[in-house]
């Protein structure tokens, strides 16, 4: 059988498929057969379940999620692969390669049928340059996704799972706390890729959930809120949302700050997903009723 973690190997498709590994689109192939199988274990789904792969490359991690699952459907950007991944995945009869773009893919349309017949999940080493977009985009989709296990950035990773206070919460901490529960696996270092990239990367899991754990008045306005919040991240909440709110005045943002018990002198990174939710609250009832559901 093949292996797709020799580094060796990997050279050799390459070559035999005159293509080479695409920076832009954060191509780096694992060459760790023991991370290939921790990370198919990650999702923690059950055999009967299918699973969304984003960037296959060259099919290693796909074979280990077809060995598990009841099917997977493996979406590639770089149609230079497609031959690659046909020659590589040739015997396993329950994985759909598709080529297309994970950012304006109809997800909904090509997951229909493995949403009917059960669980679905996304296992997937997502490209460095393009890991929050396509997170996000996942997650605003609304589909039923168990859960999203992806590798991506340490940095990014710490990122997705940061603490209110911390230097690594931000606003895509909170988003993902609003749709779900992150966790941090494992670490895998540089140095378990061709080629190898200049940072360290991690695995982590968002268990979603199938209803968010808060509920704010207007969900445009609670994400409008987080942005505003961290869009000047130096600044106080009270200068942040001014930026963020022309519409309102610098007392009205003093009075929603100080109405959900936070000093003026209060940053946004300091506030967990729940108060921001109680913020958004306080804003809504100070815009007229087109602004408070504005993006």
């Amino acid at each position: 059988m093949i292996d797709l973690c020799d580094p060796r190997t990997i050279r050799g498709l390459m070559s035999a498929h005159h293509i080479r590994p695409h920076k832009e689109y954060g191509q780096n192939f694992l060459t760790d057969a023991a991370v290939v199988e921790r990370i198919a274990d990650a999702p923690e789904l059950p055999p009967s379940a299918a699973v969304l792969e984003i960037g296959p490359g060259i099919g290693t991690l796909t074979r280990a999620l077809a060995a598990r699952y009841r099917r997977v459907v493996a979406l590639e950007l770089d149609s230079g692969l497609l031959p690659v991944l046909a020659h590589t995945l040739g015997d396993c009869g329950n994985v759909q390669v598709v080529q297309g773009d994970a950012l304006k893919a109809d997800l909904a349309a090509l997951l229909a049928p493995e949403f009917a017949a059960g669980p679905v999940g996304v296992c997937a080493n997502l490209p460095y340059y393009i890991t929050t977009p396509i997170l996000m985009r996942l997650l605003e989709s609304r589909l039923p996704f168990c859960s999203l296990t992806v590798m991506v950035q340490e940095e990014v990773a710490d990122r997705l799972c940061a603490q209110p206070g911390s230097r690594t919460y931000g606003a895509v901490t909170v988003a993902v706390a609003y749709f779900g529960e992150a966790a941090k696996l494992f670490r895998v270092p540089a140095d378990r890729f061709l080629p190898a990239p200049k940072v360290h990367s991690a695995v982590v899991r968002i268990a979603l959930r199938r209803q968010p754990l808060y509920r704010p008045r207007s969900e445009a306005l609670f994400f409008r809120t987080v942005r505003a919040a961290f869009g000047q991240r130096r600044k106080t909440l009270p200068n942040a949302l001014s930026a963020g709110f022309p519409e309102l005045s610098r007392a009205q943002i003093q009075q929603a700050v100080s109405d959900i018990g936070q000093p003026l002198t209060v940053r946004g990174e300091c506030l967990g997903p729940a108060e921001f939710c109680v913020l958004s609250d306080a804003l809504f009832a100070c815009l007229p009723p087109r602004g408070a559901g504005e993006t």
